[in-house]
C-alpha cells in the first residue's frame, strides 16, 4: 500500500465544518469594507524577495528567519508573501494607483511564514487588511481604527478586545530616541536575554515589546519615546486621540508599543485580547508614510492594518460568537422512484431560480423515503420536498417540515415558492 500523503506541517486544511465559520466571518468583513467605500485589491502570492527585504527590513525576524524564499529556474530569488502591505504598495506603484491620488483598498488571502506552528499561528495563515494612500491627516488613522472597531461590534466581541495606541514620531525623532534607548540598554546588558541582545544590535525598538518578564521590568525605566516626539507628530497624535474620544472609542496609550516592521512611523496601534492566552494581538497596524517612496514610487502617505483570520475565528469560537453548525441546505428535494428524478431536478432548479438565497439540495442515488429523509436531516434542511409518482402526475409537491412543529402539506408546483416563503 502506498504511503499516505499528509499536509505540510503548519499548513492546514479547512474542512466543510470549519469553512462555514470562515464564510460567516468573511461575509461580515466584506459588508464592513463596502460600507466604508474601500475597494478590493488582489496581489500574487509570490513576489520578488527584494520587495520584502526593502520594506520589512533585512534585520527583522521575518526576513532573517521566517520567509519561504527560493530561486526559480531563471535564478531569480522569489518569496511567498509573508504580509500584505508591501505587495499592495508594489502593485499601487506599478499600476499608477498612488501618486497624487487617494486610495482606500482592502485585501484578503494567504500569507506564509516559517514559524513554529501553534494554536492561532500557522505557516500558511490568512490575513485581511486595509491600506490607504494619499491621506496624511490623523482623520484617516481614526477611520481605519473605526473600521476595525465596527468589525468587533458586528461580531459581538467589542468588550473582549482593547485598543492600544502609540506614536513612533518622525524617522528623525525615532532615530534620536533609538540612540538614547541603546545607551540605556547597553548600561544594563547583563539583564537582557539572548533575543534582546541580538535585537539591541539590529532593531533596538523591538526590545520594548519583549515578552521576557525580566526585560519588561527593565524597559519600564527606559527613556520614553514621547519625550523625543517632534511637534508635528505630537499634534498628529493629539488629533487622533481627540477623534477617537469624539467617536466613543476606548483606548489605552501604550508608550512601549512598537511594530515589528521597519516601515512604520507616527501612529501604531493594536487590538489585543486576554481571551486567547499568549496569542493576544488580534489586529495591528499604523502609518507608513515613507514606504511608497522606499519601494520606488513618489512619496505618498499611507496607513492601514491587518488581522489574522485564523486568530479571529479562534477568538469568535472561544467566545461562542459564531454559528458552530451551518446547515448545508435549507430545502432537501427527494425523488421517490427512478421515474421522478428528472421531475425532482426540475423542481429544484425552479426553486433556485425563484430565490437565490435558498440552498436547495437534490437527493441523488435513489433509496427509500426513510433513507432520503435521513440524508435531509444530516444536511440540516428545514424542509424536505417529497416527490413521488403521484405528485409528479398531478404536478404537485409535498412539503414536510423537518424542524419545529409544522404540518405536512401538498401544494401545486406553481404555488410551491409562495408556500415555502411562509415556512422558511
Amino acid at each position: 500500500m502506498a504511503k499516505t500523503i499528509q499536509a505540510i506541517r503548519g499548513m492546514n486544511d479547512c474542512l466543510p465544518t470549519e469553512s462555514a465559520k470562515w464564510q460567516q466571518v468573511e461575509a461580515v468583513i466584506r459588508q464592513v469594507v463596502a460600507s466604508y467605500g474601500y475597494q478590493e485589491i488582489r496581489t500574487p502570492i509570490v513576489e520578488s524577495t527584494d520587495l520584502f527585504k526593502r520594506s520589512i527590513g533585512e534585520v527583522t525576524d521575518i526576513v532573517e528567519k521566517e520567509m519561504y524564499t527560493f530561486a526559480d529556474r531563471n535564478g531569480d530569488s522569489l518569496t511567498l508573501r509573508p504580509e500584505g502591505t508591501a505587495s499592495a504598495v508594489r502593485a499601487g506603484n506599478e499600476h499608477g494607483l498612488i501618486y497624487n491620488q487617494q486610495q482606500r483598498l482592502w485585501y484578503m488571502g494567504p500569507m506564509f511564514r516559517h514559524e513554529r506552528p501553534q494554536k492561532g499561528r500557522y505557516r500558511q495563515f490568512h490575513q485581511f487588511g486595509v491600506e490607504t494612500y494619499g491621506l496624511e491627516s490623523a482623520d484617516i488613522d481614526a477611520e481605519v481604527i473605526l473600521l476595525s472597531a465596527r468589525l468587533w461590534k458586528l461580531f459581538g466581541i467589542e468588550d473582549a478586545v482593547t485598543l492600544q495606541i502609540n506614536s513612533l514620531g518622525s524617522n528623525e525623532a525615532r532615530q534620536n530616541y533609538k540612540q538614547a534607548l541603546v545607551t540605556y540598554l547597553m548600561a544594563h546588558q547583563s539583564q537582557l536575554d539572548e533575543d534582546s541582545l541580538r535585537r539591541l544590535e539590529s532593531n533596538p525598538l523591538r526590545v520594548l515589546d519583549s515578552k521576557n518578564p525580566q526585560v519588561q521590568a527593565l524597559v519600564k525605566d527606559a527613556p520614553s519615546l514621547f519625550d523625543y516626539l517632534d511637534d508635528d507628530s505630537k499634534a498628529h497624535f493629539d488629533l487622533l486621540c481627540q477623534l477617537l474620544d469624539d467617536a466613543g472609542i476606548r483606548y489605552e496609550i501604550n508608550p512601549r508599543l512598537v511594530r515589528g516592521l521597519d516601515y512604520y512611523n507616527r501612529t501604531v496601534f493594536e487590538w489585543v485580547t486576554d481571551s486567547l492566552g499568549a496569542q493576544g494581538t488580534v489586529c495591528a497596524g499604523g502609518r507608513y508614510d515613507g514606504l511608497v517612496e522606499q519601494l520606488g514610487g513618489k512619496a505618498s502617505p499611507g496607513v492601514g492594518f491587518a488581522l489574522g483570520l485564523e486568530r479571529l475565528v479562534l477568538l469568535l469560537d472561544t467566545l461562542q460568537k459564531i454559528d458552530q453548525d451551518m446547515p448545508a441546505a435549507d430545502i432537501y428535494v427527494t425523488a421517490l422512484g427512478d421515474d421522478t428524478r428528472a421531475f425532482a431536478s426540475k423542481v429544484a432548479e425552479s426553486l433556485r431560480d425563484t430565490d437565490k438565497q435558498w440552498r436547495v439540495m437534490l437527493h441523488c442515488g435513489g433509496g427509500n423515503l426513510k433513507k432520503q429523509l435521513k440524508r435531509a436531516d444530516k444536511a440540516g434542511a428545514s424542509v424536505a420536498l417529497l416527490i413521488g409518482s403521484e405528485e409528479m402526475a398531478n404536478q404537485q409537491v409535498t412539503i414536510k417540515p423537518l424542524r419545529g412543529n409544522g404540518e405536512q402539506s401538498t401544494v401545486a408546483c406553481n404555488e410551491l415558492a409562495e408556500a415555502l416563503f411562509s415556512v422558511l
